[in-house]
């Protein structure tokens, strides 16, 4: 959901994010959930925000998906129809946060083909389930 800065503003002061982060002159951020019991919470987030989970969450599995390389990345942007500012800007980024991602214990998937990068990405949630 889009919200205005402001009132973006207003629900981060009043903690109601579960993670937040400021990308490219742009807010993102996640309302804390309530699943319901025995379910599991899936978030598209950047490192940034992952390291937020993680601090309230320490048992949180984190995956970490990138692309096969720094061209391909490139080209995908350029296809989705990014400017090419912004496009350089996610580029400088992205080989940032595959550090960071490391550093943060997160599992590195590498999305090839995103039927192989979904059952990959089953994996290894059916093995950290396995070891609770």
């Amino acid at each position: 959901m889009f919200v205005t800065r402001a009132d973006f503003e207003k629900k981060l002061a009043e903690g109601g994010f579960l993670e937040h982060a400021e990308f490219l002159d742009n807010y993102y951020g996640t309302p804390i959930p309530h699943p319901p019991p025995g379910r599991d919470i899936v978030l598209e987030i950047d490192v940034q925000g992952a390291r937020q989970v993680i601090e309230t969450h320490p048992d949180s599995l984190l995956i970490f998906l990138m692309a096969p390389s720094a061209a391909e990345q490139e080209a995908r942007l350029r296809r989705r129809g990014d400017p090419p500012e912004k496009v350089q800007q996610r580029l400088e980024k992205a080989a940032e946060e595959a550090d960071a991602g490391r550093e943060l214990g997160a599992s590195i998937i590498v999305n090839v083909d995103i039927d192989e990068t979904v059952e990959d990405m089953w994996t290894v949630i059916e093995k950290a389930r396995a070891s609770l």
